[in-house]
């Protein structure tokens, strides 16, 4: 099973999850899994169906926001805070390495909390956002 890195009470963030490690995220108390990848990424991976299928066997709520690398908008911030918002937690989020799910985190806190603090947080799970704290701090 993947270690999901804790960004909040409510959220954590990891690498590419496969549909066999679903149950186990269940059994850890994880009730809701999102999907920050776009199917067919990269050569192998899971694809969203077989996550959303692992999911939902395992009795959690499974939402899909694809983000490409380097290109995450205002608006996949918004829908990612709506997930937060509406999905039961705790929530483990995943990419490629949890990198672009932490930034969708700390995009949408922008505003909400310090850009330093966001950026300090994602740092400690392991996340180097420093070069979003311009636009952190800009909410």
């Amino acid at each position: 099973m993947n270690n999901p890195k804790r960004l909040s009470d409510k959220l954590f963030v990891t690498s590419q999850i496969a549909p066999a490690s679903i149950q186990a995220l269940a059994d850890a108390g994880f009730r809701s899994v999102i999907s920050n990848r776009p199917d067919g990424e990269q050569e192998g991976q899971p694809d969203w169906a077989a996550i959303e299928r692992a999911a939902r066997d395992a009795g959690m709520v499974a939402r899909h926001i694809p983000v490409a690398p380097g290109s995450i908008g205002h608006e996949d911030a918004s829908r990612f805070a709506a997930a937060l918002q509406e999905l039961p937690g705790p929530i483990v989020a995943f990419c490629r390495t949890g990198t672009r799910s932490a930034t969708l985190w700390a995009l949408a806190n922008a505003g909400k909390l310090p850009a330093d603090e966001i950026v300090g947080i994602a740092a400690d799970a392991g996340y180097d956002l420093s070069p979003l704290r311009e636009r952190l701090a800009q909410g």
